[in-house]
């Protein structure tokens, strides 16, 4: 959590950097936009260097909704660059968000979407009052159910390698009203065992966007690895 100080510098930092572009999505539309193909990149990397090439890469694999998450370093000039540079093309998203503040700074800076680590009913009132998509983070029964009528719009299933498509497929029993979208364990071979569950979209981390792909700069392999996920998840659907 950040300090008032600091979150007030966020903030500043960030409505320095946000150029706000002649068009705004509504909540529903940015809804519509990460669940087509409904892959969302997890972006989580030591250097904020090449992350804008990093975003072409995966859009030009057709994954267009993209999370970078605050434990990256300059996580908010890296959303407004992609924003600024690839416009409505990129669904811009921001991770690891623990506090009010900081989900105030990251939309201020673009983001379109807001996913947390663990359930925090005053992070989804945030995203709420701002009228921004939101993934809470959870995992047992109680803290799904919590993170929904808290207001979350999806449920972040996370680990989800530790229960797998079995553990959600079990949660969503009692509880299919939940938006699932697992994150932990996803890769192409594993996309439609969680589709199948129940899951509504899924979230890719390490095992789309690596630390060796971003540290050697391997664009077309990132390009390939998103082609990959995109291809599992229309099999699946279709």
């Amino acid at each position: 959590m950040v300090g008032k100080t600091a979150a007030r510098k966020i903030l500043f930092i960030a409505c320095n950097l946000s150029k706000k572009a002649n068009y705004s999505m509504t909540k529903s539309e940015i809804i519509r936009r990460a669940l087509d193909p409904g892959i969302v990149a997890i972006i989580r990397a030591d250097s904020s260097e090449h992350l804008v090439e990093a975003a072409g890469a995966l859009l030009a694999g057709g994954v267009s909704a993209m999370e970078v998450t605050m434990t990256t370093p300059n996580a908010l000039e890296v959303i407004t660059a992609v924003t600024r540079k690839f416009g409505e093309a990129i669904l811009m998203g921001v991770g690891s968000i623990i506090d009010p503040a900081t989900a105030r700074a990251a939309v201020a800076a673009g983001a379109e979407f807001i996913v947390t680590p663990v359930t925090k009913p005053e992070v989804i009132a945030v995203a709420n009052e701002l009228g921004k998509p939101i993934a809470s983070g959870a995992f047992t029964p109680t803290e799904c159910l919590l993170a929904h009528e808290s207001g979350a719009d999806f449920v972040k299933l996370f680990p989800a390698d530790l229960g797998g498509p079995a553990y959600i497929k079990s949660i969503l029993a009692p509880l299919p009203m939940l938006r699932i979208v697992p994150t932990g364990g996803v890769t192409p071979e594993t996309a439609d065992a969680f589709l199948k569950a129940g899951c509504v979209a899924l979230g890719a981390g390490s095992s789309l966007v690596s630390k060796e792909i971003l540290q050697t700069r391997n664009w077309a392999a990132l390009t390939e690895r998103a082609q990959k996920f995109v291809e599992a998840v229309r099999k699946s659907r279709y």
